[in-house]
């Protein structure tokens, strides 16, 4: 399967011209010709079985044949708030396999202790949008600008609230608070783990205290559990 993502697209057309960038890796890179089939992703949930009528490394012509919408769309929502790791490598990596789990939208939080103050969302969000391509997604995750933390606990959320830390306190896991079919909001700390300082204003502003189990991960790694058991809970 060819896939091109074309977030600009009409459900309503019956036909579609390919950006220059995804003309140039169609024709000469994937060297597709009139007559190929080709699937389109909106990151919206649309999914579209196309085929070139003209294969123009600038302007490539698609003909619409059929629109799936809402596909594969999911019964929960998980919103992550992540702490940018000071490797933005680290950070990168957990975007894409996120992504490819599933995962509805990414903050980016400055905290106390961390050691990345900023994030280039624009190379972050290509980084998504390939890994939408290759696990076959009709969403595209959302991925805000960073904001401190002070600042995103003012901003409202319906649903359910968690704030996954190390330092001690009552904690609960995740399988043990989450309930089925919701919306989530879970913040993940920097290297550093959130301050206690931290920790208190979230629970004042209603986040619940959670575990993510015994050893202490990295950001990145932590941030990747908690999408993984969201989408397993939610499958079980």
């Amino acid at each position: 399967m060819q896939l091109f993502y074309t977030p600009g697209i009409d459900p309503s057309v019956s036909q579609y011209f390919l950006s220059e960038e995804e003309s140039k890796h169609a024709v000469r890179v994937l060297r597709l010709i009139n007559g190929d089939a080709v699937t389109l992703i909106d990151g919206k949930g649309g999914l579209y079985d196309a085929e070139i009528k003209d294969a123009h490394p600038k302007r490539t012509i698609l003909q619409i044949n059929s629109v799936k919408t809402e596909f594969n769309k999911r019964d929960h929502y998980l919103h992550l708030a992540v702490a940018p790791t000071k490797s933005i490598e680290r950070t990168e990596w957990f975007l894409e396999k996120a992504t490819e789990i599933g995962i509805d939208e990414v903050s980016l939080i400055i905290c106390q202790r961390s050691e990345r103050k900023e994030a280039k969302v624009e190379r972050l969000n290509k980084i998504i949008t390939s890994a939408i391509k290759q696990s076959i997604k009709a969403y595209h995750p959302v991925l805000n600008e960073a904001v401190s933390l002070i600042q995103f606990l003012k901003q409202p959320f319906d649903g359910q609230k968690f704030i996954a830390h190390c330092a001690d306190g009552e904690k609960l896991s995740l399988a043990q608070s989450l309930t089925k079919q919701s919306r989530y909001l879970i913040l993940i700390g920097p290297e550093g783990d959130f301050s206690p300082a931290e920790i208190d204003m979230a629970l004042q502003n209603g986040y619940k205290a959670i575990t993510l189990g015994e050893s202490r991960l990295r950001t990145e790694t932590a941030a990747l559990e908690a999408c993984f058991e969201v989408n397993f809970l939610n499958r079980i």
